[in-house]
């Protein structure tokens, strides 16, 4: 079995989730983390060729999961069905997803914000609703970029240019600025993604 030990700000995956890994060869956090790269890689090059543009819907967002993560997790594309230590119940994600995407729509329609504020907006609440076992932030990340690039036609934000996985100081700022985010100040969020 594979022992997880768990970044900062990361959420841990209930016993039941760990049964779930598809990949039982793996036996360490780094080859984990190396077969989720390579399945987000397969994904991302999916997204190249087909570069969609209809993503403000439950069925995408389950869709994108499944195509990050379906190499490696039996629930990829799943909603977790468990609580977190983030995000409400996991009765309600289904309830808020839809109002994400209306939310976000009505955004777009109003173009009261820029861009990249409402971009980061909807990746904020995409993670703070925390919707599958694992993954929440690099699919969230994914979806934000979608969306700037398919449905906005605008440029993809840069996440601190790292890998938020590989780099602590990277990553504490990305946490950082969410939880800023939490209590309504975007700035260090916007600043950070065009970093």
């Amino acid at each position: 079995m594979i022992e997880f030990n768990y970044p900062e700000g990361a959420t841990p995956l209930d016993p039941d989730e760990v049964e779930g890994l598809l990949l039982t060869h793996i036996t360490t956090r780094g080859e984990l983390d190396r077969w989720e790269q390579d399945n987000i890689l397969e994904a991302k090059a999916w997204l190249d060729k087909t570069r969609p543009s209809d993503i403000l819907n439950e069925k995408f967002i389950k869709r994108l999961h499944k195509r990050m993560f379906g190499n490696v997790w039996k629930w990829a594309g799943q909603f977790r069905q468990s609580d977190k230590n983030i995000g409400g119940s996991s009765h309600q994600i289904p309830m808020s997803i839809r109002s994400l995407c209306d939310d976000t729509v009505l955004w777009l329609e109003l173009r009261d914000e820029s861009p990249d504020l409402i971009a980061v907006r909807f990746h904020h609440r995409l993670v703070s609703i925390h919707p599958f076992p694992n993954g929440n932030g690099r699919h969230a990340r994914e979806m934000a970029n979608l969306f700037l690039k398919n449905m906005l036609k605008h440029p993809e934000f840069t996440w601190g240019s790292k890998n938020l996985s590989d780099a602590e100081n990277i990553r504490n700022q990305y946490i950082e600025s969410l939880q800023s985010a939490d209590n309504g100040d975007y700035k260090p969020l916007l600043a950070f993604v065009r970093t």
